[in-house]
């Protein structure tokens, strides 16, 4: 039986692998059709340029909000004992599909160069009106890649019905410990209201999103006077019903269908200064001592100024695991800042290669707004080179909608997620693709 096993699991690899260099051939030959204006340079974004001045970094300022510790207890006491990821993982009860299973048009959101190694896609039914987000995984938890003894890719969520609070996003939980089979649970991501008694949901989507030792920190959008919200791994709460409702009900407690949600545990809010720098696309970087959170904000393709990059160090306090290294007033500064030229940058990733004196910063960049095929630049204090495809060498090479950027360390892989798919490719291809 294993070797029958082990030959089905082969054949099932020459078929993936078959697929993703068919799709990436496939692409790469539509890539020599793009038209002159969009096959030709993209738009180079130049060399960073840092920001020091008090009054650059002083908008990049975080303040820190804790939710109080008897709201958290309030809550677990009314609705039960939490629980931790291996729980959550053992209930997962939906399958993500191979790139060998996946539609034609589902995979024309792959990237064209460098090609993805790994590829799936989601579940129809239970993806149907939610928006894709941001990716992390256990790589970013843990540095030998592990959580609760399993390897684990979170891909975050959102819906908006249109009417004010109608917004929800959540979290779902990939146990990716077998290539060939990923299974997954979600569960919703709320925020505590009424001294603890209640929770409302997290009415914003997840444009980033970083899960590092027990705690998940994701971005929110514009509407949300906050900038972060923190999630303690360990303080995932049961849904007693599977009511669409989200929060307290008659006879229990409903997460908008979910079986599980995710109580915040702390915010942070933007710097009062004029023009603060709102966190778009974050990502972590275990190449700085200690670690770094890295940010970039969003700025349009027709905006009227650079885009900001930056990063705040994690506290090496054992008392603040997984949280960002604060003063005793709550604030979290920024270590280093900078200037790009790029704009639509919906993926940043900074990662320092061995020897090396500074890091490195990937940027992931959307085609004049959300319409078209993406770019994928590599820069620093020096300039920028962009991957490139076809036989006219096309800057237009990566996916689209561009997604959030997350490097797994152990395994030497970058992770994200494009429109139906979630994939990965090794860094050292993304390298080869730009030089």
């Amino acid at each position: 039986m294993k070797h029958r096993g082990r030959h089905r699991r082969r054949r099932r690899g020459r078929a993936l692998r078959a697929a993703l260099a068919g799709a990436a051939l496939a692409l790469t030959g539509a890539a020599t059709m793009i038209s002159a204006s969009q096959a030709t340079v993209a738009d180079d974004p130049g060399a960073l340029k840092p920001l020091t001045s008090a009054a650059e970094t002083g908008a990049l300022r975080l303040t820190e909000h804790p939710v109080p510790g008897a709201w958290l207890d309030r809550l677990s006491s009314a609705m039960g004992e939490p629980v931790g990821v291996d729980a959550v993982l053992g209930s997962a009860d939906r399958t993500l599909r191979d790139a060998a299973d996946c539609t034609a048009e589902e995979r024309e959101a792959l990237p064209l160069s460098p090609a993805a190694t790994r590829a799936y896609c989601w579940d129809d039914g239970d993806t149907a009106g939610w928006r894709p987000g941001a990716v992390t995984t256990s790589g970013d938890a843990e540095e030998d890649g592990r959580r609760a003894a399993h390897r684990v890719v979170l891909s975050a969520w959102s819906r908006d019905d249109g009417t004010p609070g109608g917004g929800l996003a959540r979290v779902s939980f990939v146990d990716a410990d077998d290539p060939d089979h990923l299974s997954y649970t979600s569960a919703l991501l709320a925020v505590p209201v009424d001294g603890g008694q209640d929770y409302r949901g997290l009415d914003s989507p997840v444009s980033g999103m970083v899960w590092y030792q027990d705690k998940l920190l994701v971005t929110t959008g514009a509407g949300d006077r906050d900038a972060l919200y923190v999630y303690d791994m360990d303080r995932v709460q049961r849904a007693t019903t599977r009511a669409n409702a989200v929060g307290r009900v008659p006879g229990g407690w409903a997460a908008g269908g979910h079986r599980y949600v995710l109580p915040a545990v702390a915010s942070y809010r933007l710097s009062a200064t004029h023009g603060a720098a709102r966190p778009g696309a974050i990502s972590l970087d275990r190449t700085t001592v200690p670690a770094s959170l890295v940010a970039s904000e969003r700025v349009p393709a027709d905006g009227d100024r650079p885009t900001r990059l930056w990063r705040y160090a994690f506290s090496p306090d054992p008392a603040r695991s997984g949280l960002p290294a604060a003063d005793s007033a709550g604030h979290v500064d920024a270590l280093e800042a900078y200037e790009t030229g790029a704009a639509e940058v919906g993926g940043v990733l900074s990662y320092r290669p061995p020897g090396a004196q500074r890091p490195d910063w990937y940027l992931g960049r959307a085609a004049g707004g959300q319409d078209g095929r993406g770019t994928l630049w590599r820069q620093d204090a020096k300039g920028a080179r962009a991957t490139e495809c076809g036989a006219d060498r096309s800057q237009r090479c990566w996916s689209g909608p561009v997604g959030s950027l997350s490097y797994w360390a152990r395994t030497g892989e970058v992770w994200s997620q494009s429109g139906r798919m979630l994939f990965a490719l090794p860094l050292t291809s993304i390298e080869d693709a730009l030089h």
